[in-house]
């Protein structure tokens, strides 16, 4: 273990060994009203490709107009991997844009549906362990407004197969995610540039 990581307050009588507790696939939620969320994802998912992972990005309901800058950097880096095998893979996806999968570009009227086949999409991958890393940014939404069924979600997400980590954001997640989630981290709004009446800067927001 890397110097100064810290170690669990207790050791569960799962039967399981040290290295298996260590590898085994994780489900992080990343929720509340603070900024960071995403950002605090895509942090992961930067280390995971160091380790050579197979990185998969899913934005939800984003428009297709709005380019985050993380967008170009992991797109950049799975052209590096390859050109040079250096990382891992990368794919990146956006709702806004018609999913990559339908070649359909542009804004769709109907995003409950195009959202329920973005996560159709997502389980199926699960299912053949396509990725290793998992990125479902701003997915509590289409769960919150109840165009995706949580339950449907968290029962695909208890049993995955393999070693798939996923993480996910967005403001307001539901109980029963939070309940299967390994990890929950909330963020909460101390103070925002915006509550001054600055709005958002480059390398900032985007």
């Amino acid at each position: 273990m890397p110097k100064g990581v810290p170690l669990p307050e207790s050791v569960p009588d799962d039967g399981l060994t040290t290295r298996q507790r260590r590898n085994a696939p994780v489900l992080a939620v990343h929720t509340g009203p603070g900024k960071g969320k995403s950002t605090a994802a895509f942090g992961m998912a930067l280390r995971a490709w160091n380790q050579g992972f197979d990185i998969g990005v899913f934005q939800f309901v984003k428009s297709a107009k709005w380019k985050v800058g993380e967008e170009s950097a992991f797109r950049a880096l799975g052209e590096l991997h390859e050109s040079t095998g250096v990382g891992g893979p990368v794919q990146w996806h956006k709702m806004g844009e018609g999913w990559s999968w339908t070649r359909k570009k542009g804004e769709d009227e109907d995003h409950a549906r195009v959202a329920l086949d973005g996560w159709r999409e997502v389980a199926r991958r699960i299912a053949g362990e396509e990725h290793k890393f998992y990125v479902l940014d701003e997915f509590t939404y289409p769960l919150k407004w109840g165009w995706v069924d949580v339950n449907e979600v968290v029962e695909v997400l208890r049993t995955r197969p393999g070693n798939q980590h996923v993480v996910i954001t967005g403001r307001d997640a539901p109980q029963a995610l939070i309940e299967a989630a390994d990890l929950v981290t909330e963020m909460t709004k101390v103070k925002h540039p915006m509550d001054a009446g600055r709005k958002g800067q480059r390398g900032i927001e985007w």
